[in-house]
């Protein structure tokens, strides 16, 4: 009897390692499906998978960075609905480009038509205080024709660019 209770514990020790086994091995599957790179969205109307884009983007350009960023997704289109969506979104940015923000923060720009977020950004800190962006980075995902104006318009206040080409 005592032998089979002993067998017994065996068996229910090995179980259990070979099912902690399998589900180490399911956790680091889960862990590679989550870190699959996630694709440039083919259509500008996919909101949702632009926003998820520009996450991808923000997470390969963290270094330096101590806190959650500032991430701003500029609508494309023309409909008024965008219009009214990119003007919000440039009060905004202009708000918190005049009470500046604190080094260690990162400001990320991102959206299907590279153009009109790299005019947001323009606008925005075209009243910036000369110096005011030290140590922080900002971060614009759009195209390489886009990229030096974006570049001129951050020099003066100091703040560290960072480009992803869409």
């Amino acid at each position: 009897m005592r032998k089979l209770v002993f067998l017994a514990a065996i068996a229910l020790t090995g179980v259990s390692g070979l099912s902690a086994c399998s589900q180490q091995e399911s956790a680091d599957q889960a862990q590679q499906q989550v870190q699959a790179p996630v694709a440039k969205p083919t259509d500008p109307n996919d909101s949702a998978g632009w926003k998820k884009y520009l996450v991808e983007q923000v997470k390969q350009h963290m270094q330096g960075v101590n806190t959650r960023p500032y991430m701003y997704y500029v609508p494309g289109g023309d409909s008024d609905d965008a219009v009214s969506q990119r003007q919000n979104q440039l009060d905004n940015v202009s708000d918190v480009v005049a009470r500046t923000v604190l080094p260690g923060n990162m400001m990320a720009f991102g959206g299907p038509d590279s153009a009109k977020t790299a005019d947001l950004i323009v606008a925005a800190f075209k009243n910036a205080q000369p110096g005011s962006f030290k140590g922080v980075v900002v971060l614009f995902v759009g195209d390489a024709a886009d990229q030096q104006r974006v570049a001129d318009a951050l020099k003066p206040s100091a703040a560290e660019f960072r480009f992803a080409q869409m």
